[in-house]
This record gives C-alpha cells, sequence and structure tokens, in this order.
C-alpha cells in the first residue's frame, strides 16, 4: 500500500507521517520523502527580486523520483541522497530505501505530480490554519536555518502563500482524507487508523 501526505508548510506533514510508522511498525514502514529530490541551488528559480524560490514543482528533479518511486513499488531497493537544508550535496547522506508493504509518500507537489498520483493507494492532505503553519515556519527556519524573520516573511509572502494557492490547494477536494490538524488531531488520527487497519488487513491479512 502507497500512501500519499500532501500539505503546506507548517502544516504538519512530518509528525503525521511518524505517527503512522510508529503505528505500524511491525510492517517496517518505509518513508519516501520527496525532499531528498531537490535540485542544487544553482538549479533553482531565481525570482524577481533575485531570490530563489524553492516552493515550486521545477525545484524537484521529478524524473528521478518517479523513477525510483516506480522502483520502490515494483519491489526495488532505491538509493537516494537525504536531504537537509544547508547540508552542501557532496556531504548529504547517501539512503536505502527498501520495499514494504507499507511506503509513505510526503511531500509538497503529491497531487500536482499526476505521475506520482496515480501511483498513490490512499491519499491524506493536511489542513491546518496559515497562522499555525507561519508560527511553526518562523520557529524552524529561525532556530535550524539561521533565517531572520524578515528573511522568513519574505519567502512566506512571495513563494510559500503562492505555492500553495497554485499547486496544492486546487487538489484539495481530490484527497481521499483530510486531516484537520488542530484540536481535532487526536480523534482525526483515530479516524484515518481505522481506515488504515480496514485497507493494510486486506493486502496483510496475516
Amino acid at each position: 500500500m502507497i500512501l500519499g501526505i500532501c500539505g503546506g508548510s507548517g502544516s504538519g506533514k512530518t509528525t503525521l507521517l511518524r505517527q503512522i510508522a510508529l503505528q505500524y511498525s511491525e510492517l517496517n514502514p518505509t518513508v519516501f520523502s520527496m525532499d531528498n529530490y531537490y535540485l542544487s541551488i544553482e538549479k533553482q528559480h531565481i525570482d524577481c527580486n533575485g531570490k530563489v524560490n524553492f516552493d515550486l514543482p521545477t525545484a524537484l528533479d521529478k524524473n528521478r523520483l518517479i523513477d525510483d518511486l516506480n522502483n520502490l513499488k515494483a519491489g526495488n531497493s532505491i538509493e537516494v541522497k537525504e536531504y537537509h537544508f544547508n547540508t552542501k550535496p557532496e556531504k548529504q547522506v547517501l539512503i536505502t530505501l527498501e520495499h514494504s508493504p507499507l511506503i509513505i509518500v510526503e511531500g509538497l507537489f503529491l497531487f500536482y505530480y499526476q505521475e506520482v498520483n496515480d501511483l498513490l493507494d490512499y491519499t491524506v492532505f493536511m489542513q491546518v490554519d496559515a497562522e499555525t503553519q507561519l508560527d511553526r515556519r518562523l520557529y524552524r527556519d529561525q532556530e535550524t536555518r539561521g533565517y531572520t524573520r524578515e528573511e522568513i516573511m519574505y519567502q512566506w509572502n512571495e513563494h510559500v502563500l503562492p505555492c500553495y494557492e497554485q499547486y496544492l490547494l486546487p487538489y484539495y477536494s481530490k484527497a481521499d482524507f483530510v486531516f484537520h490538524n488542530d484540536h481535532r488531531s487526536t480523534s482525526e488520527f483515530e479516524k484515518l487508523k481505522e481506515i488504515l487497519d480496514s485497507k493494510l488487513a486486506c493486502i496483510n491479512p496475516s
């Protein structure tokens, strides 16, 4: 089963996939992060103010991403460099992803890349209010990426929000499950778990 998790920056994609991976740890779930396919900075789009825009579908190596996901689905193992912001490509760690009964795919352009969407058995869209998303991004990018508040706000207004509105929001209604990541998150996870239990039982009766 290939489960897809989509949502804007700071929506809680990583937190949810960790919960799911822990819940189904006996299946040794494989986590396929689209972030690992970012192209090098010199191949990224530069906006009209000379700033790098990472929030575009062209920011990722789409063809390699699709090939790797197809290989994983076919039962093969793949090797990919694990992406971390501010880590130079030559210093990124090469990791091996093995085929598993449960493959979790997460990323911004899950629905926009039709070839990826076609491979998914069940999809989740993370829904959270914009203020919460921005607060999370401000904390993360100041604490772990060294951005100033001014830089973060520029990216948020010029790159992140336009990306969300153009490449994510139009596909909101196509998700199989909308996960409201607010005060309802605990009950939402229980609902999602019931669905996944049922679907996984069909492919793994034992």
